[in-house]
């Protein structure tokens, strides 16, 4: 790790400051923070940076992903200055881009179901899921698509079922739902990118 003579005269303040300030009661929570931006700003320094481009729309704006050496793990993703669509900013779904990476504590990493009227959630397999997904299409579409227009018609249409699309999707997966939704007879398809 490279440190200037002023960086560490920096640290070495803050950590001082914090030490006498810590003993009067003071709250370190801001040079706690500071700290743990300077590590970051190391980690940054010391990685793998590489260049992509953002899949939600098509504009193509450009990010550099950091990646550890050590793990393999993106740690930090943020706009590409050099870049000639996007010069370094992002939009709000390009800046959350790294919430969908495995770093996001908070991700769905198995399916959970919860019985209708229940109140637990239970851990199932994708077999599970998917098998009780196309079953409950299937029944509410073989009801469904018994209608009949204003002139006594029968229409292939399942007005029962409605989709509506993900802002975190690219073109060409919103592209494919679209399609799939059209297949499926659906009439009600709208997508998050509208509202």
């Amino acid at each position: 790790m490279d440190i200037t003579r002023r960086g560490f005269l920096n640290l070495s303040g803050v950590v001082g400051s914090g030490i006498a300030l810590s003993s009067l009661g003071i709250s370190l929570k801001p040079a706690r923070a500071y700290a743990d931006e300077l590590n970051k700003m190391n980690r940054v320094k010391a990685a793998k940076q590489v260049t992509t481009i953002c899949a939600y729309c098509s504009v193509g704006c450009g990010l550099i992903c950091s990646v550890d050496k050590l793990t393999g793990k993106i740690f930090n993703i943020e706009g590409d200055a050099d870049h000639p669509i996007n010069e370094g900013s992002l939009c709000a779904k390009g800046a959350g881009f790294f919430d969908l990476t495995e770093a996001n504590k908070h991700r769905l990493t198995k399916v959970l179901y919860r019985k209708p009227y229940g109140t637990e959630w239970e851990e199932k397999d994708w077999d599970f899921a998917l098998s009780r997904i196309a079953r409950l299409i299937k029944d509410t579409r073989d009801k469904d698509f018994v209608v009949k227009n204003a002139k006594g018609e029968l229409v292939n249409r399942c007005e029962s079922i409605g989709h509506y699309g993900s802002s975190n999707v690219d073109n060409e997966e919103c592209w494919i739902m679209s399609v799939k939704c059209r297949a499926l007879g659906l009439v009600y398809i709208d997508h998050q990118a509208r509202v």
